[in-house]
């Protein structure tokens, strides 16, 4: 199995990007949305099997990757728990 985790923030996908276990693992750095669409395309392309994203992205983000991947592929992200909204509001604003 092939997978990528998508990040988004000040990224540069050119350079913010690796891979581990010969490249069947993958996180990429993006700095939107739609660049981030671009990407799980690419991605979807040449075979990964699973994406997973940051929080960052929301439900309405995934669901755009997902529309972006035509839903033939699965599409996650990352949750936390709301009892911990408080460090997370202190830590990303």
């Amino acid at each position: 199995m092939r997978f990528a985790f998508i990040i988004l923030g000040d990224f540069d996908t050119t350079v913010d990007k690796a891979s581990i276990h010969q490249e069947t693992a993958q996180i990429i750095g993006v700095s939107s949305v739609e660049q981030a669409c671009i990407v799980a395309e690419k991605l979807h392309t040449d075979g990964v099997d699973c994406i997973e994203l940051c929080g960052a992205f929301g439900e309405d983000g995934a669901n755009k990757i997902i529309a972006a991947t035509k839903n033939e592929i699965p599409i996650g992200y990352v949750v936390h728990f709301e009892k911990q909204n408080e460090l997370f509001e202190k830590l990303f604003g």
